[in-house]
């Protein structure tokens, strides 16, 4: 399963693919907007946006990719590694 992290701390990225490999997801980490942000995204089956940390526009890209091709995005509002473990516990396994 491939995931998209959207939003988050810098300093955790590293350990937010470290989360995600442990739940045999292969993850992507966008903690800043990038040029061309919404074809970087690709085609995850999940996206994952960390709301505290994500700016305006990386939110609308995210919610115009998803209405385009039907991908589930989640929101967690605070960006530790403790609430990303409980999202893909549900998704994930």
């Amino acid at each position: 399963m491939s995931v998209v992290l959207i939003g988050g701390n810098d300093c955790m990225a590293s350990r937010y693919k470290d989360i995600c490999k442990s739940y045999n997801c292969k993850a992507k980490v966008f903690t800043k907007m990038q040029t061309d942000f919404e074809s970087k995204l690709g085609t995850p089956d999940l996206m994952v946006v960390f709301t505290n940390t994500c700016s305006h526009k990386m939110l609308n890209s995210v919610n115009k990719k998803s209405g385009k091709t039907g991908i589930p995005v989640v929101r967690i509002r605070t960006a530790g590694a403790t609430a990303l473990k409980s999202v893909l516990e549900q998704y994930c396994r």
